[in-house]
Parts: structure tokens; C-alpha cells; sequence
């Protein structure tokens, strides 16, 4: 039989459709590679099925065959007889005139930060060197929105082999990836890489992936392949259907090899049936040699209008900076909390920062209050934003509000999850953990959305991250910091801390970051709160010298309202020597005890100016 790669010189052939559709049609939800030994007569009966449609070349049923995808299912350890089981399958169905494509799937999505790239490259070799020494005809990678994972998974491969790799994205707009590339750059990137046959597969429907290829210009070297969606997908009494005529398919497949396209075949939604038709359009049609590109039409990205006010993580590495936090009611009473926050802010403030539903209980929206304190009081505020409450169009239609109402100052948080708060059987959505939420944000400062698409204008935000010094290794939790300004934070604001020693410990750890940190100081109302905080809140740690203080003034609300602030205050002595930024948590919209420690700063910061002047 003549080479693949020698074939498609000459004519366009037609790949396989979807498997795990089929299956799923069967009722068959749980793990697909698992199929490959619990039911092998299955998946070679589908593999005959798509030969008898005309398929020139059938992939094995390899998508998810690696320790990372199969550890979902416990099966981590039965990745060579997934494997080696799925080469044979295929290889039996085949009558000799079919080529084998061993299929690797990529890993990631929008979350980068469950799996390490070192970690997906080792799976996907041990994946590979099975597939590979199963005397196959090429190898798929398919289903990649992760640019970076499938360009370092293509260099791996290249090296390991020189058998044609087939190089698939996935893109969830028409003609852009989730990083806001180009299809047209992304594919010659590939090309040079050393694909062989470079493509898109998923997600889109024919439509929408012809007019991607639109903009794409020919390869020098390498080939084109497509394999779209049977349509967009929809839900019917909760499970997945794809709408899409047979005809409709077989026509859209004309026309992909009219933009240059050599390999089509199907993804998801697609059948036998679909295969069937396409053949029977590209049997007799040859590959084109030129073609005219559809210039993409070119958006131009606004700068965003100037802030105003200086960023806080540019203030705070020069002089001091004073961040409150006041929390927005649980009832629909809001005078005291305008007062406070108002109070406060005109005080000297910075800006009033406001929770996001902390410990997963409702509150009145931040960003409401926070627009009614900006546009009605003129306060700079800071609302939290949790990855716990919002997927990711209702966290990009989140943000895109803020930055229409000029809330540049977030802080991107993961979120306590529903279980620890007033509706347990809520759901948590945690789409993306707080190191994506900030990469996400800060793309959106360069005018593209989560999808790779262009919004026309840049958003301005800064981005403030959290940091829990509360821990028994704090170089782990620095460690986590370091990753975090990798994703793009631009400070930190830490938990409360209630110790002088782990604020100097603090600081020893930290003073070798970039990005500055507001330390957290929290008065204590009481012995009660205190233990509350102590034993039950996570991230909080009192020490038993702070206990033993707040335990002997119990019962008197006068005096543990006045040694919590006496505490709290002995902290700043410390604080204010080692950080500019100070992060005051006001408890129980109790701002008045905020406010005390807010003059004591500005007496320390004074008495601090006397001694240099008189040195």
C-alpha cells in the first residue's frame, strides 16, 4: 500500500468519524479506552463500519489511553493493554487497504495548574512508545486547545519517532485559539515543528471550520486536515445529540477541500453514515495546489483609558498604603455598611475591599455595592472575585461588567467550597482554580477574551492574589506565591497573622519576591470569635499567647473589645518595620476598631519620620 503521507499528494482521503458518540449512543458513559478489552468486539464492529463507509483511514480508540486521564477511572496502570488492545482491534478490522492512526488526546483545558507539562509528557510517552512500536501508519494528536501542551507534545514525539504525526487544535472561536493565535500562525508553527499533517478537529461544526480555514494559507510542506463536529451540539432531556443531514456534512467536506484540505473525516456527533456521504463527494476529487485566502477581518485592540488612580502595587513599593476590608451584609439593611465604608476610605484608605461570598455564605453582591460606593460616594474599592460561583462565561461577563464600571482593583480567589457554607448541597463550579482566574484576567488586559477572542479594547485591571502565611511549611505556601506571579499577580494580600515571629518569618521568607504583600491584621472582638477563628475558620492561626489574653477578658465585651485592638495594635509595631502594605479585616462591621488601628499606623508611621529626621 502506498505511503500515507505519499497519498494525499495525489488525492483526498477520508478519515473516521467519532467513537466515543457511538458508544455513548450505546448507553456506555464511563471510561471509553476500557472498552477496549470489556468489549472488543464492539469497538472492532464500529471500526468495520466506518471501513465499509469508505473510511481511508481509521484511528485507533486511544483518545483518553494515559495514566492521566485513565487515574479518573482507577485504571492508571493499564495503559499498554489499553493500548496494545486498541492497536489490535483496529489492525483486525482493517482489510489492508485502510491506514492506522494511533490517537493520543490532549489533556488540558482552560486549567493548567491540576497537571504539570512535565507530568502530561510523561504519560503521553509511555502512551506513545506503545502505540509507536505497534506498527501503525501515523500518530493523531487530536483535541488540543492547549497550544503550548501540543507544540511540547509534537517536539517529543518528532523525537521519538519519524512516522507521519498528525497535529490537530481545537479552537472554540472560528479561526483564533484560546490563546488569541491565529489558526493560519498556529498550523505554519506546527508545521515547522515537523507535522506532517496539521489541522483542526472538535468543537465547531462544519460551517464554522470552513470559515476558519479561510484564512489559512497553503503549507510548504506539510498537509491539511479537518475534522469537524457533525454540528453544534444540544441537549435533549439531558443528553448530548448533535443535529447535522448527512448530505449537509458530505457538501461541508467539498468545501473544505476546496480550502486546501486533504484529510477530512469527523468528530464528534459524526457516524458511518456521515463518512459514507463524504466519500462519496471525495472519491474522484483531487487535492488543490493554490488557493486565495480570506483576510481575516482585522480588529484593532484599544488601549485601555488611563486609571485614574495609581495601582496600589506601585503606591505600596514606595510608601505606605492602608487596604480595609468590610464585608457586604447578609440582610438587605445597607446605611451601616455605606457609613463604615465611607468613613474609612475618607479616613485614608486606599480603598474598602469586599468579600465574595466568603465562607460560601450569601451576601449583597460586592460589585453592587461596590458601583453604588464608586459612583454614588466616590470610593475606590476592591471586590474578591471567587472561581467557586461563576463558570467561565459568567466569570468573563463578571469581569467585562467591573471593567465597564471601572473596578480595575480585584482580587482573584478560588473560594471557600459550598459545603462549609449556608447552602451545603450548593454546587461548586470551579471551572478554573485562582492561578488560572489570574492568568485569564490579565488577558483580558490584552484585549482578549477567555475563547482567544479579540474585545476590541483592553481591560485595565490589577491583580491582587491571596497568600496564607497560616501554614506549618511556609515555603510551600511562598512556593505557591511564586507560582502565582507567574500566572500574573501583581501583590498579595495575606490572612491575618497573630504573631510578631511570623511576621518577621513572613518577611524573611518573602522579601526576595517582585510582587508586594499587605500584610492582614484582624482585631478580635472576643474570646469566643477568637476560638471561632482559631479552630474552625481555615487559613486563620491564633497563637496560645493571644488565646490566654482574650480568654481572660471573657464576659466583658468592653474589655475584649479593648484588648483585641490592644493586640492588634502590638502587631502593627512589628508589621509596619517590615511592610509598606498594611491589610486591615474589619470584624462584624465593627469599622470603628478598623479605624483605631488606621490613626495608630498613622502615629507609627510619624513617630517613625521623628526618629529619621533626628538621626
Amino acid at each position: 500500500m502506498v505511503r500515507l503521507l505519499e497519498a494525499l499528494k495525489t488525492k483526498a482521503l477520508t478519515a473516521d468519524g467519532a467513537m466515543g458518540t457511538i458508544l455513548y449512543s450505546y448507553g456506555l458513559e464511563s471510561c471509553h479506552e476500557e472498552m477496549n478489552v470489556v468489549k472488543p468486539e464492539l469497538i472492532e464492529k464500529i471500526h468495520r463500519e466506518y471501513i465499509a463507509a469508505g473510511a481511508d483511514l481509521i484511528q485507533t480508540n486511544t483518545y483518553g489511553a494515559n495514566t492521566i486521564k485513565l487515574a479518573r477511572y482507577g485504571h492508571q496502570s493499564r495503559v499498554h493493554e489499553f493500548n496494545e488492545a486498541a492497536v489490535k482491534l483496529a489492525k483486525n478490522a482493517a482489510d489492508g487497504g485502510q491506514y492506522i492512526l494511533g490517537t493520543i488526546g490532549g489533556i488540558r483545558g482552560v486549567r493548567t495548574t491540576d497537571t504539570t507539562l512535565e507530568e502530561i509528557l510523561k504519560a503521553i510517552r509511555e502512551q506513545a512508545e506503545v502505540l509507536i512500536n505497534g506498527g501503525l501508519d501515523g500518530l493523531l494528536l487530536e483535541t488540543y486547545y492547549d497550544f503550548e501542551e501540543l507544540t511540547e507534545t509534537l517536539k517529543m514525539l518528532r523525537q521519538m519517532t519519524g512516522m507521519p504525526i498528525i497535529a490537530q487544535v481545537s479552537m472554540h472561536e472560528p479561526g483564533v485559539l484560546q490563546n488569541g493565535m491565529s489558526l493560519n500562525d498556529a498550523l505554519h508553527e506546527l508545521e515547522n515543528l515537523g507535522a506532517d499533517i496539521v489541522g483542526v478537529n472538535c468543537r465547531l461544526g462544519p460551517f464554522h471550520t470552513i470559515q476558519a480555514f479561510q484564512g489559512v494559507e497553503l503549507p510548504k510542506k506539510a498537509m491539511l486536515s479537518a475534522y469537524p463536529n457533525a454540528s453544534l451540539l444540544d441537549i435533549e432531556e439531558g443528553r448530548v445529540i448533535y443535529e447535522s443531514e448527512v448530505e449537509y456534512f458530505a457538501r461541508a467536506a467539498v468545501q473544505l477541500r476546496n480550502q486546501g484540505v486533504r484529510l477530512i473525516g469527523g468528530c464528534c456527533g459524526t457516524t458511518p453514515k456521515h463518512i459514507e456521504a463524504v466519500k462519496k463527494q471525495l472519491i474522484n476529487l483531487k487535492p488543490i495546489e493554490k488557493k486565495e485566502t480570506v483576510p481575516q477581518q482585522k480588529i484593532e485592540i484599544s488601549e485601555p483609558e488611563p486609571r485614574l488612580l495609581e495601582p496600589l502595587h506601585e503606591k505600596v513599593k514606595r510608601e505606605r498604603s492602608i487596604i480595609v476590608e468590610l464585608d457586604t451584609p447578609r440582610h438587605l439593611e445597607t446605611d451601616a455598611f455605606i457609613n463604615g465604608a465611607k468613613t474609612l476610605y475618607n479616613e485614608g484608605a486606599d480603598l474598602v475591599m469586599m468579600a465574595d461570598n466568603s465562607l460560601a455564605s450569601p451576601r449583597i453582591s460586592n460589585i453592587a455595592m461596590g458601583a453604588m460606593l464608586k459612583l454614588q460616594h466616590n470610593v475606590r474599592v476592591m471586590p474578591h472575585i471567587t472561581c467557586r460561583d461563576r463558570n467561565l462565561i459568567g466569570l468573563q461577563s463578571h469581569l467585562m461588567g467591573l471593567n465597564a464600571l471601572g473596578l480595575h482593583d480585584i482580587l482573584a480567589v478560588t473560594g471557600d467550597p459550598t459545603k462549609v457554607g449556608d447552602f451545603p448541597g450548593a454546587t461548586s463550579v470551579y471551572d478554573v482554580s485562582s492561578m488560572e482566574l489570574i492568568s485569564l484576567i490579565k488577558q483580558l488586559n490584552e484585549g482578549i477574551s477567555f475563547s482567544g477572542k479579540k474585545l476590541r479594547k483592553k481591560a485595565n485591571f490589577s491583580v491582587a492574589a491571596a497568600f496564607n502565611p497560616n501554614v506549618r511549611v511556609l515555603e510551600r505556601a511562598v512556593g505557591r506565591l511564586e507560582k502565582k506571579i507567574e500566572h500574573g499577580a501583581d501583590y498579595f494580600i495575606s490572612q491575618p497573622v497573630y504573631s510578631k515571629e511570623k511576621i518577621v518569618e513572613i518577611y524573611e521568607a518573602t522579601k526576595h519576591l517582585k510582587a508586594p504583600i499587605y500584610l492582614g491584621i484582624m482585631p478580635l472582638t472576643s474570646f469566643r470569635a477568637s476560638e471561632f477563628l482559631h479552630y474552625e475558620v481555615p487559613g486563620i492561626k491564633l497563637s496560645d499567647e493571644v488565646l490566654e489574653r482574650m480568654k481572660n477578658c471573657d464576659g466583658d465585651k468592653a474589655r475584649e473589645a479593648a484588648e483585641g485592638v490592644s493586640i492588634a495594635k502590638e502587631l502593627l509595631d512589628t508589621a509596619v518595620k517590615y511592610f509598606n502594605g498594611i491589610y486591615l479585616i474589619t470584624p462584624f462591621l465593627r469599622y470603628e476598631m478598623t479605624l483605631q488601628l488606621m490613626q495608630y499606623i498613622k502615629q507609627l508611621d510619624m513617630q517613625n519620620k521623628g526618629v529619621q529626621a533626628n538621626v
